[in-house]
């Protein structure tokens, strides 16, 4: 990235924003335990000028500053929290916390948004209100509905809403947007199937669930091949049987965990009808039972036409077609930002971790955000600000 593209006042707090980044990395916390990542952004934000508010979603963070008389409202929301996952980066700022690291890149979404609301707060170059929401988590545990149920957009009003992930495998620093149906629904299912224990020497007496269990899998990937239309994007993906003890005991209940992922709220809904039936009835037909747990998680991230194409058009005007990802697709991962933009306009984009070798995907134990994308991360909150609140 050419650094010269990088506003002078990004640029000298490039170096502050990272080594608060190193910090927050080296000392990562799950969902709902953000307190020290929560007292040092609302530090932060105190000390720049910004109201600042604590417990919205329990450990979230909203920091607020007026300028002008301008009625516009704009958030923008960075996620906090870390992963139960054991670091191997060997980093000098690796994790101090055995079996949590920061996995996927919240540290340096935080850090990129503290660094924009320097420069905001600095230069003052807009009109109207700017709401950072710093939200707790978001790994699976809907940090971002827990916000919106606290009430975040009652007491904090938007007219727009933006997020931005770092994404590995793009290169270091462009940027990318997708109107529409951009991150897929992430569902969790449970089935529990009952059968009849007994011998394993007499599977005549019994009701073997673990065969049952066999059955369902192979079954349920018919409906991926053969309910949804080709051209939907669906995920049928059993993670996890659990059944018995010993070898030659066939158990009385076996447990079932599946994750199921559409880019279509309809096709998330049909996911839900035709895996509850054929469990059910692959259950019946070997006389058991079967009891489906069905766990809507977190919705299809639908990125608002108009802001995605606002968003990209600030990109493009800045750093011009070569700061951009060509040809972005929408991704199979999930994210609860969706919850935001369900009830606020907004869109969510990606800034790329880098593309060359030697590079991991998020959540292994190997990664680590990249800090030659924080300052343009940075600078593009600041330009998207000051383009949305005129």
């Amino acid at each position: 990235m050419n650094t010269m593209v990088i506003p002078a006042g990004i640029a000298e707090v490039e170096a502050e924003m990272i080594a608060l980044r190193h910090s927050i990395h080296a000392h990562p916390e799950l969902a709902y335990e953000e307190f020290a990542t929560g007292d040092l952004v609302a530090e932060r934000l105190r000390e720049w000028g910004y109201s600042v508010h604590r417990g919205i979603g329990r450990t979230g963070v909203v920091g607020q500053l007026k300028v002008g008389n301008g009625a516009r409202r704009l958030g923008l929301r960075a996620d906090m929290d870390a992963l139960p996952i054991h670091e191997t980066t060997g980093l000098p700022y690796a994790s101090k916390l055995a079996g949590k690291m920061h996995a996927c890149g919240h540290d340096g979404h935080t850090a990129m948004l503290l660094a924009a609301a320097k420069h905001l707060a600095r230069e003052k170059s807009f009109d109207g209100t700017l709401n950072l929401i710093f939200q707790p988590a978001e790994e699976g545990l809907a940090g971002a509905k827990k916000m919106l149920d606290d009430g975040l957009f009652e007491q904090f009003p938007c007219d727009a809403v933006f997020a931005m992930h770092n994404m590995p495998g793009f290169p270091t620093g462009k940027l990318g947007f997708m109107p529409g149906s951009f991150m897929a629904s992430s569902d969790t299912v449970i089935v529990k199937v009952i059968g009849r224990g007994g011998h394993g020497a007499m599977p005549h007496k019994a009701v073997d669930p673990v065969v049952v269990c066999a059955q369902i899998v192979l079954a349920v990937q018919s409906i991926v091949s053969r309910n949804i239309a080709p051209l939907d994007m669906s995920i049928i993906t059993v993670g996890a049987i659990h059944a018995g003890e010993a070898p030659n005991v066939i158990p009385e209940t076996a447990e079932m965990r599946l994750s199921v992922r559409a880019l279509r709220p309809e096709v998330r809904d049909h996911l839900q009808q035709r895996i509850t039936e054929v469990a059910t009835g692959q259950a019946a037909v070997f006389g058991a039972r079967a009891e489906v747990d069905y766990q809507r998680r977190y919705p299809v991230l639908v990125n608002d036409a108009a802001m995605t194409a606002l968003a990209r058009q600030v990109a493009l005007d800045w750093l011009g077609e070569d700061g951009l990802i060509r040809d972005m697709q929408p991704l199979t991962g999930s994210e609860d930002f969706a919850f935001l933009l369900e009830r606020c306009a907004g869109s969510y984009l990606i800034i790329g971790n880098g593309d060359g070798e030697g590079g991991c995907m998020v959540h292994n134990p190997g990664y680590d955000f990249n800090d030659a994308c924080l300052a343009t991360g940075a600078a593009y909150w600041a330009k998207l600000a000051q383009t949305f609140l005129v």
